[in-house]
């Protein structure tokens, strides 16, 4: 029969595969309330504990009853507000570029810039564990694509090597399933001698790498000349909504012009550009924040090891324990939540198979004891974990 849906179901079922959305009933943080159970919560993205901040929340309040509370049309046509204006004007100061340009969402961001900038008779090539935005990017623009290996400049050379038309080398900056960072400066420098632009999605590394927050590029000194079209979301280390595209004035004119998910797009609520000017001041004033993260990830790093679990190489808020099969994840997971900490078993096709893992997120907002907590609950939870669990 057509549209067989149920046997697909069943069958993403029966590999331990099938999703579930949580469902959040408290205020974005650390101490949650999931399906009516209170959990300490180690799996959200909001790295500097900016989502429910009170001067970020008394931002959008008072933007929402200065702007309303929605774009109202794209920003092409009346949607491009004054806050849309000063966010972007702040963005483009704070990543030392000409220019920023509001997105609606990190996807979109993606999507608009690299459809924008390469086509048929282009190249575009992106390591093997981007971002699936990025991805589907590359196979939407209808340039000739292709992926080197993950963080191997060599072998992105052999594919410059062939390369015809604008060429366009795509990484992210930290790898949101390993979290590990990007090897940019070998990556730039391979690719500035092939005459090639290097875009960078840093959705994962703005407020947390580099010494003001300014992500991977500030972490590694790189320039506008190293990494033209740099990417940022909003919704991570801001703690808010959205995305920014940051490069040359020219680059920003191109994509107002030509970027499809920008110019068919009604903007985002001016309310949560008003937001997001609350939160980069304190992403880029309050320090403290950077510093309290890394050292919950130096604790966090001494604790598993002394477990004898499988830390991936990162050196990020993003943690990832290697647990191999899909079963298993779900099992630890679920052994944790019991334990009332809330940590997601990341599995296939998200990452490689007999990859699973658990994907531990530090924030900000934990506590030294609230990683004890988590160092604590996983002791006890491999300790009952069956063995005989597989793929």
């Amino acid at each position: 029969m057509p549209f067989d849906l149920p046997s697909r179901l069943a069958e993403r079922r029966a590999a331990h595969l099938y999703r579930q959305r949580p469902l959040l009933e408290s205020p974005q943080g650390v101490r949650v309330t999931v399906d009516g159970q209170a959990l300490l919560a180690f799996c959200n993205n909001d790295y500097l504990g900016l989502a429910n901040h009170p001067q970020v929340v008394d931002a959008f309040v008072q933007g929402a009853g200065k702007w309303g509370v929605g774009g109202g049309a794209s920003h092409l046509v009346i949607g491009h507000s004054e806050p849309h204006h000063q966010l972007e004007q702040a963005l483009a100061e704070f990543t030392g570029r000409p220019r920023a340009l509001l997105m609606s969402s990190g996807y979109m961001a993606n999507i608009g810039a690299v459809t924008a900038l390469v086509g048929k008779g282009d190249t575009v090539l992106q390591d093997r564990l981007n971002h699936a935005s990025l991805l589907d990017a590359g196979l939407l623009s209808g340039a000739r694509f292709s992926r080197y290996l993950h963080n191997d400049p060599a072998s992105l050379a052999s594919r410059l090597a062939k390369a015809t038309g604008n060429t366009l080398v795509v990484t992210d900056g930290v790898f949101s399933m390993d979290g590990d960072l990007a090897d940019l400066p070998a990556l730039c420098a391979t690719a500035r001698a092939r005459d090639a632009w290097v875009m960078v999605d840093d959705a994962h590394g703005f407020g947390c790498l580099g010494k003001n927050g300014g992500g991977i590029v500030e972490h590694f000194g790189l320039g506008l000349e190293d990494v033209p079209v740099l990417i940022g979301t909003l919704g991570k280390g801001f703690g808010t909504a959205g995305a920014f595209i940051a490069g040359s004035e020219d680059l920003i004119e191109t994509l107002i012009q030509f970027a499809r998910p920008y110019v068919y797009t009604t903007s985002q609520p001016p309310a949560v550009a008003c937001a997001t000017l609350a939160s980069l001041q304190l992403l880029r004033d309050e320090h403290w924040r950077r510093e309290h993260l890394q050292r919950l990830i130096g604790l966090f790093r001494a604790g598993v090891e002394d477990l004898g679990l499988e830390l991936m190489d990162s050196p990020s808020p993003i943690q990832p324990i290697l647990v191999g099969s899909s079963a298993r994840a779900l099992a630890l997971s679920a052994a944790l939540r019991d334990r009332g900490i809330l940590v997601t078993a990341i599995r296939p096709p998200t990452v490689p198979q007999g990859t699973a893992r658990l994907r531990v997120t530090l924030c900000a907002a934990h506590s030294e004891d609230d990683v004890a907590q988590l160092i604590a609950g996983l002791q006890q939870a491999i300790t009952h974990l069956p063995e005989h669990l597989d793929a």
